[in-house]
């Protein structure tokens, strides 16, 4: 075996590791990535409650976050009882909204703190307890407010969850009617667009998380079908662009 053989020989093992470490880091960042944003969209939609309790219902107060949870398990008993992955779909949202919910609030040791903040300090409490008891009076319709939107969250959280396979499907019609529409230009003499191509791709990934984020955040309850469906309809159509306008010839 010559020099230069034996050489490849050795780097092509090192190469398949390099590119099998190279995969794990950036399936970690889009998790993490999906992570941050489900964060930021929990943390927005609070924001948007406690802005709305001040601003656009002050009258309801914490009773608005409360008829928004109704509503979202309402939604869930009625059209969506069931799914293609569960069989009870309000039942399997409403026990993973109290899972997030014992996490974040119980187990964090909020829940506790917040109990020991509304309790009447007694009367021979300091003053700075009897200060941060009185402070918490101010914002506690707020506090409860934040705990129910985090329950609202986490049901909208597992809606998308279910409806996974609507994406899937939309991504699935997408592409094989991409590729139909390839296979016409290739064979009709039709000319290529890089630019289409190109910039279809890039929005699959920001139109997803449009979805997950606006559809989280929203202060106000609505039907999830009107909410996951326009967005899977376009993603479908993005990914039909970009399977339409890939180059003809490999």
């Amino acid at each position: 075996m010559s020099a230069a053989a034996q050489t490849q020989n050795n780097r092509a093992p090192a190469h398949a590791g390099q590119q099998s470490s190279d995969t794990t880091p950036s399936l970690l960042r889009a998790v993490l990535r999906l992570v941050f944003w489900l964060f930021v969209a929990l943390l927005f939609s609070i924001l948007v409650e406690w802005i709305g309790m001040l601003f656009w219902w002050p009258d309801e107060g914490m009773a608005h976050s409360r008829a928004m949870l109704a509503d979202e398990l309402g939604y869930l008993s009625g059209d969506l009882r069931a799914t293609l992955l569960v069989s009870d779909t309000a039942a399997f949202a409403q026990g993973f909204a109290e899972t997030v919910y014992h996490w974040l609030w119980q187990k964090s040791g909020l829940e506790a703190a917040i109990a020991w903040l509304a309790a009447t300090p007694p009367v021979e409490a300091s003053a700075w307890q009897a200060g941060l008891h009185a402070g918490y009076t101010l914002v506690a319709d707020f506090v409860v407010a934040a705990a129910t939107i985090t329950q609202v969250f986490s049901v909208r959280l597992a809606v998308l969850s279910l409806a996974m396979p609507a994406f899937a499907l939309a991504i699935l019609v997408g592409t094989l009617d991409g590729l139909v529409l390839r296979d016409l230009r290739r064979w009709g003499g039709g000319r290529e667009s890089s630019y289409l191509y190109h910039h279809a791709k890039r929005w699959i990934w920001p139109l997803f998380i449009t979805a997950w984020v606006l559809y989280l955040s929203l202060p106000f309850s609505v039907h999830p079908a009107f909410s996951i469906l326009p967005f899977a309809a376009l993603i479908g159509l993005l990914v039909a662009i970009t399977a339409a306008s890939f180059k003809k010839y490999l």
